[in-house]
């Protein structure tokens, strides 16, 4: 499957954002699937994730603020981002796998592009 992330940008701090990310090549319901993040000088960090079956999972950080979805018969998943802070600045990855659902990097096979947020005043 092959993943493309948009809607990144710059924000004030206290907006909103919605990221998307567009699959192609396979049908989406067989995927759990992810959005992690980068923040410069920093590694690559969980976020949220959604099981086949909708349930969800987030970071403490993002907790509250921030709300994964997604559409099968689309072929998308959203992150909506609300509240930004500045400490969520970073590439936001999109990502997908076939296994069980899990939360660490290393069992997603296919990736985004990646798309950048930026939080400042």
């Amino acid at each position: 499957v092959q993943l493309q992330a948009s809607g990144g940008g710059l924000v004030e701090p206290g907006g909103s954002l919605r990221l998307s990310c567009a699959a192609s090549g396979r049908a989406l319901s067989w995927f759990v699937l992810a959005w992690f993040r980068q923040a410069p000088g920093k590694e690559r960090e969980f976020v949220a994730a959604i099981s086949r079956g909708d349930s969800t999972s987030y970071a403490d950080s993002v907790k509250g603020r921030f709300t994964i979805s997604r559409d099968n018969a689309k072929s998308t998943m959203s992150l909506q981002m609300n509240s930004l802070k500045p400490e969520d600045t970073a590439v936001y990855y999109c990502a997908a796998t076939s296994r069980p659902f899990r939360t660490d990097a290393g069992v997603f096979e296919y990736w985004g592009q990646g798309t950048l947020v930026t939080v400042s005043s």
